[in-house]
């Protein structure tokens, strides 16, 4: 049966309001399977609390710009998954910080350490503001100078210029 046929039986109903509603019921859909995290279960609540500390020092490295408690990317699902794993066998948080910076690098962290291969990062910010002010300054220095009245040759250079 085409589309068209279709809508020849019920012509009294328009497009649009079906077209919505189904948009938005597979938006609740959607919002319902991606709330659906499952539950951990923890010994004690400093294993907990670690977990969740954990999850919010360390980044994304898919998304970038959101901590791991935060994500639902693939990436960020394992993350979390071994930093569980390591927390049920007692390893402490430095530990587990240090080895998934090992295994990861230092953009794993959320905050990065300050240290040689990271200078630019913690610096480089500041450094590009002072280079703005000190321009910003400079264009509005030479914005208000005082023009020069010209010497009296140049006068008559120009006057003669204008004549011809």
């Amino acid at each position: 049966m085409s589309e068209k046929s279709l809508f020849v039986r019920w012509p009294l109903i328009p497009r649009w309001p079906l077209l919505v509603a189904f948009g938005f019921l597979s938006c609740c859909f959607c919002v319902a399977v991606m709330a659906a995290d499952p539950l951990l279960d923890f010994e004690n609540e400093e294993q907990q609390a670690l977990y969740l500390q954990l999850t919010k020092d360390h980044r994304c490295l898919k998304c970038q710009n959101q901590n791991l408690a935060d994500s639902n990317a693939g990436i960020a699902q394992d993350l979390k998954r071994e930093i569980y794993e390591r927390v049920l066998e007692g390893k402490s948080g430095p530990d587990i910080s240090a080895y998934l910076v090992q295994r990861y690098g230092d953009f794993v962290l959320y905050k990065p350490p300050f240290k040689a291969t990271t200078y630019a990062l913690w610096i480089g910010p500041f450094v590009l503001l002072l280079i703005a002010l000190w321009y910003a300054m400079r264009i509005s220095r030479q914005s208000t100078r005082v023009k020069h009245q010209p010497d009296s040759a140049s006068v008559e250079r120009a006057r003669k210029l204008l004549d011809d």
